[in-house]
């Protein structure tokens, strides 16, 4: 059998699956649409913590999301969410995670053991810098997940929301 006979039979097998990765995408998409805005932070229909770009322009918990991502998360899970040799991409993972598991997978850590190699993810609840804006790194990647956000800097960011600054004194105690 020649190799291009087995390569067109594989794409044929595959499509299924890519046309309903695509249904997936945009049903993600349409759960992630913000549809209430609450100090600057907006919100999915389930009250999700969400993104909102308009024009180029990202809301400032996705912003935020974005230096935390890159102040403490890149180096594991890859720049942008894209994964590396020693931890997933995130902006995969992220297709599949509702609010509640990503708070407590950050939170609290996990341990996968398998296929004889062991990956952890160390518990940041104490970790004031990321604790403090977990919902900022929840925006981010699920931007990113859905490919709302490009990869790189966001360009143009929204003004930081009182709340947020209340929030973020309060919460780092300042």
């Amino acid at each position: 059998m020649s190799v291009r006979i087995v390569i067109s039979a594989l794409a044929l097998a595959l499509l299924p699956l890519a046309s309903s990765s695509l249904a997936q995408a945009q049903d993600s998409a349409e759960k992630a649409k913000a549809v209430t805005e609450e100090n600057g932070k907006h919100l999915d229909a389930d009250g999700n913590p969400t993104y909102k770009i308009e024009n180029g322009t990202v809301d400032w918990y996705t912003f935020s999301g974005y230096r935390r991502y890159h102040s403490d998360c890149h180096v594991c899970h890859g720049p942008d969410g894209v994964g590396s040799s020693y931890a997933p991409a995130l902006a995969e993972t992220m297709k599949n995670m509702d609010y509640g598991t990503f708070l407590s997978i950050v939170a609290e850590g996990r341990k996968n053991v398998g296929g004889g190699k062991e990956n952890v993810m160390p518990a940041f609840g104490d970790n004031k810098n990321v604790y403090c804006y977990m919902d900022d790194l929840y925006v981010y990647l699920r931007a990113r997940a859905i490919g709302a956000a490009p990869r790189g800097r966001p360009p143009k960011k929204a003004e930081k929301p009182q709340a947020a600054k209340d929030h973020e004194a309060s919460c780092m105690g300042g």
